[in-house]
């Protein structure tokens, strides 16, 4: 299987903030969950991804080329879907159409206006009284009007209610059925990655941390319950993080098969896509305070 996309230690530095050697590559075919907490460095990575700001070293491919050198043609096959809504709130669909199509090669208006009646968009209603859910409908219904091959998001999903959120969550799925088509998910709401995700990037302080297939990442990783004067029984190569309450110590392990057997006497359970963001976030946090026990 081909990838989308392949970024190679990819850097950009702040004066408050290092994008520090970002190194993932996205398969064609498949939903990618871009996880971690505001500010850890999605939106920066999905700026330099489109050529939006320079990156001061590495190499970022899309499809194959460089954005740099052939990003107006690149972004013909691109759909982009940000938080905030890109068209004056003064504007209509039916005049978001129009400017379309001198934007891409590839307009589709039939698509367009399928999507509009889909998502019951008025198409001569300004968007600026459109409802945050209506307005993210309508971003999507332009990444998806001009037969893009890849979808990148930021945020797509974040303040919308349950039902709209689960039915951008069934379009998107749609989107990649056919296998031909992919999407970056930028989230910090790991419940709808791990729903439809395939893969997921863990970016935590501008380092990637973890990287890999999300089924295999949950079926490999597990958590340790125990008494606090036990975790000292556990092997330190072992131990990704742990969390002591009054209650006793939560470790996270990321050979679940392993230290089931290792440590047959304590409970071992299944943990969820978000636990395990936070556990390597405390990891990190612990890292950065030059804390060594555990």
């Amino acid at each position: 299987m081909s990838n989308v996309l392949n970024l190679s230690n990819v850097t950009k530095k702040y004066s408050d903030f290092t994008l520090d050697n970002v190194s993932f590559s996205v398969p064609k075919g498949c939903i990618c969950g871009f996880i971690g907490q505001n500010g850890a460095g999605k939106t920066t990575t999905i700026s330099l991804i489109l050529d939006i700001i320079k990156k001061d070293g590495g190499t970022i491919e899309v499809m194959g080329q460089s954005m740099e050198e052939n990003g107006v043609e690149l972004k013909e096959s691109i759909g982009v879907v940000y938080d905030e809504m890109g068209f004056h709130e003064f504007m209509t669909p039916n005049e978001i159409n129009t400017m379309m199509k001198h934007v891409y090669k590839n307009w589709q208006q039939d698509v367009f206006f399928d999507y509009l009646k889909r998502f019951s968009l008025p198409r001569k209603k300004r968007c600026g009284a459109f409802s945050r859910g209506m307005r993210m409908k309508l971003q999507i219904a332009v990444a998806l009007s001009h037969n893009a091959q890849l979808l990148i998001m930021d945020e797509p999903t974040s303040g919308l209610d349950p039902i709209v959120r689960n039915e951008m969550l069934q379009i998107f799925q749609e989107f990649v059925m056919d296998e031909n088509h992919t999407i970056l998910l930028s989230s910090h709401i790991t419940g709808d990655l791990e729903r439809i995700a395939d893969m997921v990037v863990f970016i935590d302080h501008g380092k990637i941390v973890l990287s890999g297939n999300k089924d295999e990442i949950l079926e490999t990783h597990g958590l340790i319950k125990c008494k606090k004067e036990e975790v000292e029984c556990i092997d330190k190569e072992d131990i990704i993080s742990v969390r002591k309450s009054g209650f006793g110590a939560e470790v996270l392990v990321a050979d679940k098969e392993k230290c089931s057997k290792k440590y047959e006497k304590m409970v071992m359970e299944n943990i969820a896509l978000e636990d395990i963001m936070i556990f390597y976030v405390n990891r990190e946090m612990e890292k950065s305070h030059g804390r060594t026990d555990l």
